[in-house]
């Protein structure tokens, strides 16, 4: 009896690893070790997890109670399902959240006073109230983003919104309004401003008139000041400002003047404007304005382009004697970016490129007169380039690309629209060790300069655009994947290619590459097989298999989706899909529907491009073994007072799909 009692003792203090043939299952961790873990995870993890039991449903709803980062911007969710989230959290330090489905009603839930960073995109359905109750309820803010205020709503802001954020965060390092600013009344504007932050470092505004810039940065006396007096001239407003980024309406010599004679500490400026007629000479840059950057010798990046998006207009006014003169003053410049100056030849530029020595960002857009002879003497350079951009250069040979690729530590290479970069420089290129990003658009290149870029294991990149590249055939798809290689591809962008056919996305399924982010639209022979093979592609992880990673998928106007193709684009397949390319013209019943069986889908259906957001990696934590499901959207639709259970979850899903 006593051996008896003892064996039963034995048996009781075995470990639950024991009991369980050596194996520690997760629901067997005790509560503190499961909630150490949560933390450590995003909120989208957070909330796959607790779909997998009962005991993981209860921790994470208390680790919603003390959550340091709360940051969900891959979806839109509306304010009932934000409403058992963003509880009371003295610890909730940063907030960043996608507003499009969140109106000023959801403002309580929003703004904690503990936040330290706050990030607000597309707050469409939002007034200038928001600002306002951002600086009476956050007063220890130090990063703020807010985009997109009132864009729907068609009126003015009050300027006391504004003066009500600036007032009340004072300890403000980060300013981001991407917004149109200019709907302020401008008599008050320049005002409010003296109340802003002397510790502000960054600030980036969407949209302003170069009259508004000119008024904020210059300093102002009393006008009844007596000429032989002492003049109390007022602190500047921006002490301590090191990165300035702005789209105005015309970047001038006075704004130029004015930005770097009052910011002494700036580093990092950024100018973008759009004309919507030439500009005269009061209101362009000139040679002149060039010659009057960096007054304080502290400017490391420097980003001055003009956008055509309303009018073919360019920097006429601004030859290779401004540049020059840029170069001698900018000489600690180490990124810099160049957009719409067609006067500037091949002196300007090699200029810049010789006696820049800490140079490693280089972006040159519509470079018309921009040559081979620009690179020709690369040997003479630091050798230090690891970006390079030159969009729409067409003068540009494979030639200069050879010099280019001299530059061993490159990583990212854009050449979108220089038409004449073709194979050889493709060939070149292959041999870069630390290339990651790869932009064709528009080139030369074929189906055998393709092939230069399979290298079997050593293959490093991880984003690659070829669209529009009118020699390539249905072919490349092997060029690229054949033999294993590229498995690192994440990105990669097949539109506009009229020749791709579904063979060619059946072979990529094939070779189950995991991409994230694929666009194919405007291919006239992709239709519904390709669709139907993509959500179809599994992916091994171990030795699990599970559905499609795409996150972002493009086929807009591909001319072979039917009604077929559509069915296929619903729940349950493509599980992890958040942004979606489809043409709507002739499919308004078909995109509605889909609409309703993926209602946190971003649907663009007019042609526009995908949203350029950085997904966050969401690694699945669960995954179904027969039919799956996206565990964050499942997680939204499901009810607070059901209680998860895997298989439960599963007949919800084929239920509510019905």
């Amino acid at each position: 009896m006593a051996e008896s009692s003892n064996r039963r003792v034995k048996v009781k203090n075995k470990s639950p690893a024991e009991q369980n043939g050596g194996k520690m299952c997760l629901d067997q961790l005790s509560s503190e070790v499961v909630a150490t873990i949560m933390t450590k995870l995003d909120v989208s993890s957070i909330c796959a997890i607790s779909l997998t039991c009962q005991s993981f449903r209860v921790c994470a709803q208390e680790i919603f109670k003390f959550l340091p980062n709360f940051h969900l911007l891959e979806i839109a969710p509306p304010i009932d399902r934000l409403r058992g989230l963003l509880l009371p959290n003295a610890s909730l330090r940063s907030l960043k959240l996608d507003c499009r489905r969140l109106n000023e009603s959801s403002i309580d839930y929003l703004l904690q006073p503990g936040l330290l960073e706050l990030s607000l995109r597309n707050c469409f359905k939002f007034s200038g109230r928001l600002l306002s109750e951002v600086g009476a309820r956050c007063k220890h803010l130090r990063s703020l983003y807010v985009s997109s205020i009132a864009d729907n709503r068609g009126h003015l802001h009050d300027v006391c919104d504004l003066e009500e954020l600036l007032r009340g965060c004072t300890q403000l390092e980060e300013l981001i309004l991407m917004f149109d600013v200019s709907i302020f009344r401008r008599p008050d504007f320049a005002r409010v401003w003296t109340l802003a932050s002397t510790k502000l470092t960054y600030l980036q505004i969407g949209y302003i008139t170069q009259l508004m810039v000119t008024e904020l940065l210059t300093p102002t006396t009393s006008p009844h000041h007596q000429p032989n007096h002492n003049i109390n001239i007022p602190p500047p407003i921006f002490p301590n400002i090191h990165k300035l980024s702005l789209s105005v309406d015309y970047i001038s010599n006075t704004m130029i003047n004015i930005i770097s004679s009052a910011l002494i500490h700036l580093t990092h400026l950024d100018l973008r404007d759009q004309p919507i007629v030439e500009p005269g000479l009061t209101f362009d840059l000139t040679d002149e304005g060039l010659q009057l950057l960096d007054k304080h010798g502290r400017l490391k990046h420097l980003s001055l382009i003009r956008s055509q998006e309303f009018n073919p207009t360019f920097f006429r006014r601004v030859t290779d004697q401004g540049i020059l003169f840029m170069a001698d003053r900018c000489t600690s410049i180490e990124a810099i970016c160049l957009a719409g100056f067609c006067q500037v030849t091949d002196t300007g530029f090699k200029t810049l490129l010789h006696a820049c020595k800490n140079l490693y960002k280089l972006k040159v857009f519509n470079g018309t007169r921009m040559t081979d002879l620009v690179f020709h003497d690369m040997y003479a350079t630091s050798l230090a380039l690891t970006l390079v951009s030159l969009r729409c250069c067409n003068l540009l040979t494979n030639s200069a690309v050879l010099q280019l690729a001299l530059n061993t530590d490159l990583s990212v290479l854009d050449f979108r629209d220089s038409r004449n970069i073709g194979d050889k420089a493709v060939e070149s290129i292959s041999k870069l060790p630390k290339l990651k990003t790869l932009l064709l658009d528009g080139t030369d290149v074929s189906d055998v300069g393709l092939s230069y870029l399979n290298k079997g294991e050593n293959s490093t990149l991880v984003k690659l655009s070829i669209r529009g590249c009118k020699r390539l055939t249905c072919r490349c798809i092997s060029s690229l994947f054949n033999n294993g290689s590229n498995r690192g591809l994440r990105e990669l962008d097949l539109s506009n290619l009229p020749d791709l056919t579904n063979a060619g996305v059946l072979l990529l399924v094939k070779n189950r590459i995991p991409l994230v982010d694929l666009r194919m639209r405007q291919c006239p022979l992709i239709g519904d097989m390709a669709v139907m093979a993509l959500a179809s592609m599994t992916m091994a992880d171990g030795d699990r298999w599970h559905g499609s990673s795409l996150r972002s998928l493009d086929i807009y106007n591909c001319g072979g989706i039917s009604k077929l193709g559509f069915q296929w684009l619903k729940r349950p397949y493509f599980p992890g899909l958040r942004w979606l390319g489809v043409a709507a013209a002739m499919n308004h019943e078909l995109v509605e529907s889909l609409g309703l069986n993926r209602p946190f889908l971003h649907l663009m259906t007019r042609g526009e491009e995908l949203g350029t957001d950085k997904w966050d990696n969401l690694d699945d934590i669960y995954m179904h073994d027969y039919e799956e499901v996206d565990e964050l959207e499942q997680w939204i639709f499901q009810q607070d007072d059901v209680d998860v259970d895997v298989d439960d979850d599963d007949d919800v899903e084929d239920e509510n799909e019905v």
